[in-house]
């Protein structure tokens, strides 16, 4: 089985000096023959408007070789809307956590050690937005962009969406080179990418391989409500290269790359992007309404098959096979049924859950689809209002901390000393329609943690909001532990649903 990798790594100390170059010297050796074997062989396949070539015929035929295609201009185009994406994240010191297990406090004058990690990016517009991985700037206390001309920018995060692994930020900065969309759709089997990105910390790397696989879902992602549709390709992808950039001959994007198949934590043959179908889609929300806005179907899935085409006695061996549908879901209020067959979304045929997860997650909240579904062996059609994960149709606005009813501010160091507290936020003014009210919450309520995370500054309230609506848990809730003045400790939980 594969290791899959995911996360961005540090590069110190991967290989010996002797090592690497005894490596490079058996794959020079290899690459030196296929190629030399490959050369004289031509293809009889025409070129088409994803090929371009500067290269001329060697004979008076139409059909070229594989290799006679440029490259150059692709990646000259390419490789300075690239940028290297610095992390740097806090970790306490683990007998730090233990100690507050046991005793309530952190210890005094604990120190953190920083956590140094590194990914890619792809400037998307010329004032500075850029996409790159949810993994790579997850939990990052401060960020730096590195341009390919060596201008350094720190990065603001604008959202990010766990469920694809597609994050997007922002470096203050104008009349930057950009990549251009492409059409993942119109990608082929067997077309020629390339893959562009910062591997092992070494800037601006280029390779190039073919698709070798589309909607692929490899189960890399740990989300309720993940969508894994990925390009899989043989272009050489290794640790460092996740945000990058997969582009066509054209120097268009086609998508973000972001897993490898490892046995080692290394390149050993296959690499996965983020189509842009879906990259575009996610990127467009994050700017609009600062989170995705996610359309449900409202169905449990799944792929089919030969051990369930013959339980069921289906005879259709594409699709997605609908185990159960939801009681609020879009597909029951539509008139889809258990046992159904999904076999085509507007007109697109569906082979696969992962198809069918793409295609629904084009959508928005409120949207119309046409479903095609095989039931009884016969050809059923329905008009599907999609939903959001609330179970209606609207779009959803991320909750602010102003949404919740009352004031928040940090309490005074004589406040910290009465209380033996090292922090602390206290509501103050909590008005009678808002969410803190109907949790029971009372003024002068000193929050000290929410959802067993510590708040020390009024924006740490904000992004655990933000954690928690993100991570599309069921509960979408806020568990608050905290004290009042007189030494009363409580806790309250806040349904950031109603």
């Amino acid at each position: 089985m594969f290791n899959l990798i995911i996360k961005a790594m540090n590069t110190k100390k991967l290989f010996s000096k002797n090592t690497l170059v005894s490596f490079l010297l058996i794959l020079s050796a290899f690459l030196g023959g296929t190629l030399l074997a490959k050369s004289n062989q031509s293809s009889n396949k025409p070129n088409t408007d994803n090929q371009e070539s500067t290269a001329k015929p060697t004979t008076s035929t139409t059909s070229r070789s594989a290799f006679d295609i440029d490259f150059t201009e692709a990646a000259q185009r390419s490789v300075n809307a690239v940028v290297h994406v610095k992390t740097k994240a806090s970790l306490r010191n683990p007998n730090d956590q233990l100690f507050e297990f046991f005793f309530g406090q952190p210890q005094r004058n604990s120190k953190n050690t920083p956590i140094i990690s590194s990914g890619s990016g792809v400037i998307i517009s010329n004032n500075g937005y850029i996409v790159t991985n949810h993994h790579v700037i997850n939990n990052a206390d401060e960020i730096e962009v590195t341009l390919n001309d060596n201008k350094t920018y720190k990065a603001e995060v604008v959202g990010k969406d766990p469920n694809t692994d597609i994050a997007l930020i922002k470096i203050d900065a104008k009349d930057l080179t950009t990549l251009p969309f492409g059409d993942s759709d119109k990608l082929k089997i067997g077309e020629w990418v390339l893959a562009i990105g910062n591997p092992f910390n070494l800037t601006s790397t280029v390779t190039a391989g073919i698709v070798s696989a589309k909607a692929r879902n490899i189960n890399i992602l740990s989300t309720d409500m993940r969508i894994e549709s990925f390009i899989q390709t043989d272009a050489a992808v290794n640790p460092g290269n996740s945000g990058g950039a997969l582009v066509n001959t054209k120097g268009e994007l086609v998508g973000i790359n972001t897993a490898i198949a490892s046995q080692t934590g290394s390149y050993s043959g296959y690499s996965f992007a983020v189509p842009v179908s879906i990259v575009s889609k996610v990127v467009a929300d994050l700017k609009e309404f600062g989170e995705v806005q996610r359309a449900v179907l409202g169905v449990s899935i799944s792929d089919i098959t030969d051990m369930l085409a013959k339980e069921k006695d289906i005879e259709v061996m594409e699709g997605a096979y609908v185990h159960m549908v939801t009681e609020q879901g879009a597909a029951k209020a539509a008139g889809i049924k258990d046992g159904d067959i999904i076999t085509h979304i507007d007109d697109i045929k569906i082979k696969s859950v992962a198809e069918l997860q793409e295609q629904i997650g084009r959508h928005n909240p409120g949207d119309k689809v046409k479903i095609v579904v095989v039931r009884d062996k016969k050809e059923l059609t329905f008009n599907v209002k999609l939903k959001n994960k609330k179970g209606s149709t609207t779009i959803l606005k991320p909750t602010t901390i102003s949404d919740l009813g009352g004031s928040f501010e940090e309490i005074s160091d004589k406040l910290k000393n009465e209380l033996k507290i090292t922090s602390g936020i206290q509501i103050l003014n909590i008005s009678k329609d808002g969410k803190l009210y109907k949790s029971g919450i009372k003024d002068d309520f000193i929050i000290l943690k929410i959802n067993n995370q510590r708040v020390s500054a009024v924006a740490d309230i904000q992004n655990i909001i933000k954690k928690t609506e993100t991570s599309l848990s069921t509960d979408n809730a806020l568990f608050l532990s905290g004290i009042y003045p007189d030494g009363k400790t409580a806790y309250y939980a806040i349904n950031l649903q109603e």
